[in-house]
């Protein structure tokens, strides 16, 4: 008769520790039907679930792994697991995975402690917790100037494995409340294929790649900032209808010379995070487009420094010189944006669950709901509500973490 065993080793961790244990347990034939291990701080823990062929040999084996790690300075436990509970163990394989992102600027236990009651609460089980950014030094050991950059700089990521079954918009609606009170992001995300293989990312430009609105920085250059603000603030809030609002502030840059456009194209702020997160994605073969509801002479001017594939923006007419208040062509709306974002896959062989959209207003509602995974970027409380995913703490690079990428897999420059 066969025995199954759970072997628990944990202690100072050193290399080979992992052979010299399945060593032994090769000598005496047996088999592994589970195994995991994780280090904390130069700390082991490994857990190998062990079929031994029978229980007259169990004995001769765990002796060899207890005098094993007694010489490695190892804890070593075992216990044994009976029939049902294996049985158990095996039939909860089928069940549903989910994948929960805690992003913050800096971790506390109050933050693992309100996620994991939830999880809890919802009746799910933890199967594995990662902490997927890097490793942060003491205050004590950063430089002045960094310590003089504040949290900002800092950035913090852990993902939780979880199996069972769940209804995934309670889930959500409940960790966006925690995150509004704590000044987090948490994602939820079904375990699928598509995960880990999405190949297309769309962004909205205005203060989503740039952490700027540019119509509002042409109205200021035109004397007619207040004005413009307002009706970008209304417009981005659902307020009032994108096209009208659109035409509205359009009309209010009439007679702005063309050389206006250069000037702000020089002085745009790019987004914390934005130059990493491409530069990754690219280097990851991912397409990357931006549809937006702006201007395709600053959408190419990005285009230029971030590499982007692809950019969908209204064109901004222009007679002598000066600006006439009118755009030419299809105007780049919520609809729009969908669709282009459909067509880019189309064109590259993607489907729609493979693709990514990141947005802060409300026009941008429509792609984000389309695609396979839609973020909201520091985006309005209305918009944030209504998109799957809110990154708000992080910089947009943050959406790496969303991908289940480590800041160890080293994807700079």
């Amino acid at each position: 008769m066969k025995e199954v065993v759970l072997i628990k080793i944990s202690g100072e961790d050193k290399p080979g520790v992992t052979a010299s244990m399945t060593g032994i347990l090769a000598q005496y034939g047996v088999n592994i039907l589970d195994i995991g291990q994780a280090e904390i701080h130069d700390n082991l823990s490994l857990g190998i679930l062990a079929e031994i062929p029978s229980a007259s040999e169990s004995a001769p084996v765990l002796k060899d792994i207890l005098f094993r790690g007694y010489e490695m300075g190892l804890s070593v436990k075992f216990s044994p697991v009976s029939q049902d509970s294996y049985d158990n163990w095996v039939a909860a394989q089928g069940k549903d995975r989910h994948i929960i992102t805690l992003l913050a600027r800096k971790l506390t236990a109050e933050h693992i402690s309100r996620v994991t009651h939830v999880v809890a609460q919802f009746g799910l089980n933890i199967d594995n917790i990662s902490r997927l950014s890097g490793r942060v030094p003491l205050e004590a050991e950063l430089g002045q100037e960094q310590i003089e950059q504040g949290d900002r700089q800092t950035k913090a990521c852990v993902e939780f494995s979880v199996r069972g079954q769940v209804d995934q918009a309670a889930l959500r609606a409940q960790f966006l409340a925690i995150a509004s009170e704590l000044g987090v992001d948490i994602a939820v995300q079904e375990d699928s294929p598509f995960r880990r293989n999405r190949r297309l990312v769309a962004f909205d430009m205005d203060s989503t790649l740039i952490e700027a609105e540019v119509i509002d920085e042409l109205a200021k250059e035109a004397g007619v900032g207040d004005q413009v603000i307002a009706i970008t603030e209304s417009a981005m809030r659902g307020e009032i209808d994108f096209n009208e609002s659109f035409a509205q502030r359009v009309g209010l840059l009439k007679g702005l010379d063309e050389s206006v456009l250069a000037r702000i194209a020089q002085r745009l702020p790019i987004t914390e995070g934005a130059e990493h997160l491409v530069s990754s994605l690219k280097k990851l073969g991912y397409k990357t487009a931006i549809l937006s509801g702006g201007f395709n002479y600053f959408g190419r001017f990005l285009q230029e420094k971030l590499g982007i594939d692809y950019v969908y923006a209204n064109e901004l007419e222009i007679v002598d010189g000066k600006v006439t208040g009118n755009v030419t062509g299809t105007v780049v709306n919520g609809e729009r944006k969908a669709f282009l974002l459909e067509e880019i896959a189309k064109r590259e062989g993607i489907s729609l669950e493979q693709t990514i959209a990141v947005g802060d207003g409300a026009n941008d509602l429509p792609m984000l709901s389309r695609a396979g995974l839609g973020i909201a970027f520091r985006a309005k409380p209305m918009v944030r509500e209504n998109a799957e995913q809110a990154i708000s703490t992080l910089g947009l690079d943050g959406v790496l973490y969303l991908l289940g990428l480590r800041d160890r897999d080293n994807l700079h420059g």
